[in-house]
């Protein structure tokens, strides 16, 4: 078969959530956009709940909503964060923390979307879009110029851009072949993740616990009373949990949640799964005609719940530096992708502090820090303005 060459103004590798609303704000603005992603496999319909879920602040609702997306989401299958508890474990002497949307001024924290959900929507919304057009096929090298970067794939068919986006994951291609260097650390834990029914209606609430044996147990609201899953598990105990069956699994938790919950019921098919954790810190998240967003750009533990919300965060700077670059510097010029890379500095940097700080300090084994931690939930329960500066950063605000 004959090989072809596509160009745009923008090539972005890898289609996951990150990349396709990237590729759509990108489009909105009238640039050219190339999408790179694997073979198409056609999604089977299920009413299934995925068992992989994402906390949406305001940042990320927002920039949806401004594509046109958040309208065309499932509804029915989206749920409101109204307010979130954070306990030291489940001793009253443990420490409490709690957050709520009426102290925010808000009406959500945020809203669990599924996976699923997310990109059905950004799916229908690209079928719609100008200016995108779709490749499928694998990466095989890279080239840069002056002036453009090149990919050529398997096939033979090769894509040329002013910008090359890595928006391909954790094991970014596109940072590999740009020679970007990487501080990589294993939390020494996995994210174990799956749904249950809940005995009592969960009122729009997350709930996590800090277990300095067990990990950070979080259960966040579905629609209904369901509830999701994400236990942050040593690697010892993940392996457990994902070959016991899951009523033993909702039997473990059964300590936690309780009071607030009741009894923990798995939903069918029962469905678990289980994904490392670790930090990754690229040296740089810009290299000569390339930018990576996303996952592609840092890794951070999932306690919080921010790691799509910081990739959407990345979209949001880079269309708004490109849509103020000036008339003479095309996509790629170094100094537009030296504005992006200080506009995420702050808060990729504050946002892993916070998680890998906490991830430490609720993993020791000293009792005199267990101490002080506890006491400093408790004490930070009882100052509202400092409580509500956390829970504006949380929100994106």
């Amino acid at each position: 078969m004959a090989t072809q060459s596509v160009d745009s103004d923008i090539c972005i590798v890898g289609d996951g959530a990150v990349g396709k609303v990237a590729a759509l704000g990108l489009s909105q603005q009238g640039l050219r956009v190339t999408l790179l992603g694997p073979a198409i496999v056609s999604p089977s319909v299920s009413e299934d709940w995925d068992v992989r879920v994402f906390a949406l602040n305001h940042v990320a609702h927002d920039l949806l909503d401004s594509l046109k997306v958040w309208g065309a989401l499932d509804h029915a299958r989206v749920a409101p964060v109204e307010a979130m508890q954070v306990y030291g474990g489940t001793a009253a002497s443990d420490g409490k923390l709690g957050f709520d949307a009426y102290g925010a001024h808000v009406q959500e924290l945020a809203w669990i979307v599924e996976d699923k959900n997310l990109n059905q929507a950004l799916d229908e919304a690209l079928k719609f879009a100008q200016n995108i057009t779709y490749v499928t096929g694998r990466a095989l090298r890279m080239e840069v110029t002056d002036t453009r970067a090149s990919v050529q794939l398997e096939d033979g068919d090769q894509l040329t851009a002013a910008l090359l986006i890595g928006a391909d994951g954790a094991q970014s291609w596109v940072r590999g072949q740009s020679d970007i260097g990487l501080d990589y650390r294993s939390y020494g834990q996995q994210g174990v993740v799956t749904n249950f029914a809940c005995e009592k209606p969960h009122r729009s609430v997350a709930h996590q616990w800090f277990d300095d044996d067990l990990g950070i147990i979080a259960l966040l609201p579905l629609p209904g009373q369901r509830v999701s899953l994400v236990w942050s598990a040593p690697d010892h105990l993940a392996e457990q949990l994902l070959r016991e069956p899951l009523t033993a699994v909702a039997e473990r938790l059964y300590g936690y949640c309780s009071e607030v919950l009741g009894h923990l019921t798995p939903l069918v098919p029962e469905t678990i799964k289980a994904f490392p954790l670790r930090l990754m810190r690229p040296h740089s998240m810009i290299a000569a005609r390339v930018v990576l967003i996303g996952d592609a750009g840092h890794v951070v533990h999932p306690m919080a719940g921010h790691g799509m919300n910081l990739g959407f965060g990345d979209v949001l700077a880079l269309l708004d530096v490109l849509a103020q670059r000036e008339e003479h510097r095309d996509c790629g010029d170094a100094r537009v992708l030296r504005r992006y890379q200080r506009a995420r500095k702050e808060e990729i940097t504050l946002m892993q502090l916070t998680t890998d700080g906490l991830a430490r300090l609720f993993g020791t084994d000293l009792v005199p820090l267990r101490l002080a931690r506890n006491l400093g939930l408790n004490l930070l329960d009882r100052l509202p303005v400092i409580k509500r500066k956390l829970i504006s950063h949380a929100m994106g605000k």
